[in-house]
């Protein structure tokens, strides 16, 4: 048998570029029928049954028995013992990670201004944070704390009254790594429920658990599904695809880093993503061969190995320039720029949820402890949307206010306006604040 990994080559200048390369990123992350109906269900399930809808669904999926709404939350003494009881160089870590995270949103945080015109009529905009909002952290098959830090800490530098965390504990196993994260980024109340029925109970609330105004956090096709339906009733950040990244590569950096990089992210799941974008068709060919010398070692190797076989791509280009121009077709969640001089490539990116600079620079600090949020657009969605920061916790409200004289030039111009829409009680609540009307 040959275990010889082969992934698949795509070249910029073949006439059907732009087909392959659409094939090659296609995935269909719409649920299909029978899992919409069953979350469709469930959502209604807990709106009419509310806590015990809840404690039932979560004997059900979770196989965890429990009486009461209060078995299902676990109280800030438990979070604190978590964090308590870590090693001490994982909770150094983990308050080292907190800390840069915190530091990043700080920046990122919007403020509340005012402009005054000559006639002091003032126009303005106020700033302030959701009450409340939901934080839905994966668990099961993994956990994981650095999701709980870049959810969380966002909503606490914007403000946020109350951040509500939701987290899966099948058999009753608690990950304490996960509620040591809630310690750190100050989460105020968590529930260990999981699945469609904590994006339910979130979104609409029940007797023991409050209605969020916002829910993030990444799950699985279930939770993603819930999200989608939900919204409307409540915020959600996105929905989420799998994990991606793209590397464009002069073919100076060490071909071993840059398998090593296309692993980090082809490990999450056999969906991720990863790409390799170079000038050089030699370069491509050392990276593959890196890759297939350090598979055997890895411990999620068979994971990796259906990822690359599956969406793996390797793209040759004629230079830099075109590099980055696919870079923008693709629209990565996840792009390093692995070049002598990636301030001037980055000059011509466009899309893309984060940009790693230079050979040193690893994706995998990102995830963790960089300090830019890890949660970002997935699906070539970066086209139009941005990472999760402390602006998803804000909300900004407009502000107006008509001195007596900006109303005379303001109503007058309202009521042209108004008119010609047909809208004459537009019309005349703007007159009736004018002097001479008409």
């Amino acid at each position: 048998m040959n275990d010889r990994l082969t992934i698949k080559r795509l070249d910029a200048s073949a006439v059907d570029f732009d087909n392959d390369l659409l094939k090659a990123l296609a995935y269909d992350a719409v649920s299909d029928a029978e899992i919409h109906e069953r979350v469709k269900r469930i959502i209604e399930d807990v709106r009419v049954g509310g806590d015990q809808a809840l404690i039932r669904l979560t004997q059900q999926f979770d196989h965890f028995e429990s009486s009461s709404i209060n078995d299902l939350e676990l109280s800030a003494d438990a979070l604190r013992a978590a964090f308590e009881q870590l090693p001490k160089v994982m909770a150094e870590a983990l308050k080292r990670s907190a800390q840069r995270i915190r530091t990043y949103a700080e920046h990122q945080k919007l403020s509340s201004w005012r402009l005054t015109e000559a006639d002091g009529t003032v126009l303005g905009q106020n700033v302030t944070p959701l009450d409340r909002v939901g934080i839905y952290v994966p668990g099961g098959k993994a956990a994981y704390p650095s999701s709980v830090l870049m959810n969380a800490i966002p909503a606490h530098v914007a403000g946020v009254e109350q951040i509500i965390m939701v987290t899966p504990t099948p058999g009753g196993i608690i990950n304490d790594l996960v509620l040591a994260a809630a310690h750190v980024a100050g989460v105020s109340r968590v529930f260990r429920i999981g699945g469609a029925q904590a994006i339910a109970a979130l979104a609409y609330g029940t007797e023991g658990i409050p209605r969020v105004d916002k829910i993030v956090g990444p799950g699985n096709i279930y939770v993603a599904t819930a999200k989608k339906m939900v919204f409307g009733a409540v915020g959600i950040d996105m929905v989420a695809g799998p994990s991606e990244i793209l590397v464009i590569a002069d073919g100076e950096t060490d071909p071993d880093w840059i398998a090593m990089d296309l692993f980090s992210q082809a490990e999450h799941d056999e969906d991720a993503q990863a790409i390799l974008i170079s000038p050089h068709s030699q370069y491509l060919d050392q990276v593959e061969a890196s890759m297939n010398r350090l598979l055997p070692d890895m411990a999620r190797a068979e994971v990796i190995r259906a990822s690359l076989t599956r969406r793996g791509v390797l793209v040759l280009v004629k230079d830099l320039d075109e590099a980055a121009s696919v870079a923008n077709r693709i629209a990565p969640e996840h792009l390093e720029l692995s070049v002598q001089d990636p301030e001037g490539l980055a000059t011509k990116i466009r899309h893309a949820g984060a940009i790693f600079m230079g050979r040193h620079t690893a994706e995998a600090l990102g995830d963790y402890c960089a300090g830019p949020n890890h949660v970002l657009p997935t699906a070539s969605t970066a086209r139009f949307s941005s990472p999760l920061g402390v602006y998803d916790f804000q909300k900004r409200s407009s502000v107006i206010f008509c001195s007596k004289e900006g109303a005379q030039t303001l109503g007058r111009t309202a009521a042209i306006l108004a008119r010609g829409e047909g809208l004459d009680a537009h019309a005349r609540s703007a007159e009736y604040r004018c002097e001479s009307p008409r």
